[in-house]
């Protein structure tokens, strides 16, 4: 949450944040800001506060972000070419180095610069392009052999678009992103708001 704040203040050219207003865009507190930034050696200039861009790089280098993480996408609908394009990858570390597909009349098309590939050159790619995550943005009925594939090829970190749960094994990291349930959750809290309510403490659990 922090990264994301400090990106927004980049991108709208603040050199310098204070601690009270970096914590106002994260949504903490001052008070545990200050302490979670301590942990990085960041303790800001008395008067002037902390540095954007430097402390952009503290955080980004401490989670492994400073440096060039290959990532491959398997399916090239909507969704695929949509995460290929976004430009936000490249600027935190993440280089979209593939787009595959499994159908051979989108093979060939060029999106954000690649031409997309068929799914059959999956092992090489991964081999080639040094690929350290894998993203699957396909069907559901897909997903789980993309993902065999993915991990037989070395790859142990996956991002899953496709509304299944995977089986990996031990040592293979597994990401879901399921935007219904998100869209789920934002419904919840606006129909609680509705009622005159706040949401439950047993909602948290549901969006950790």
């Amino acid at each position: 949450m922090y990264l994301r704040a400090l990106q927004a203040l980049s991108d709208r050219g603040t050199p310098t944040v204070s601690s009270e207003e970096l914590a106002t865009v994260a949504g903490v507190n001052s008070a545990k800001l200050r302490k979670d930034l301590s942990h990085l050696g960041s303790y800001g200039t008395r008067g002037v506060g902390y540095d954007v861009e430097y402390l952009i790089y503290q955080i980004s280098r401490e989670l492994g972000l400073t440096q060039d993480w290959s990532v491959a996408i398997v399916g090239a609908g909507n969704l695929g070419r949509a995460l290929a394009n976004y430009g936000g990858f490249g600027t935190r570390g993440f280089r979209i180095a593939a787009l595959l597909d499994a159908d051979a009349a989108v093979v060939g098309d060029e999106v954000a610069g690649l031409s997309v590939r068929h799914i059959d050159t999956l092992e090489d790619v991964v081999s080639m392009e040094k690929v350290s995550i894998g993203v699957i943005a396909t069907p559901a009925a897909a997903a789980q052999g993309v993902c065999d594939r993915f991990v037989s090829a070395g790859v142990t970190s996956v991002l899953n678009f496709a509304p299944v749960v995977l089986n990996v094994p031990d040592g293979v990291d597994v990401r879901k992103v399921d935007l219904s349930i998100e869209l789920q959750i934002l419904a919840f809290h606006e129909q609680r708001k509705a009622d005159g309510h706040e949401g439950p403490d047993w909602i948290g659990a549901l969006e950790a």
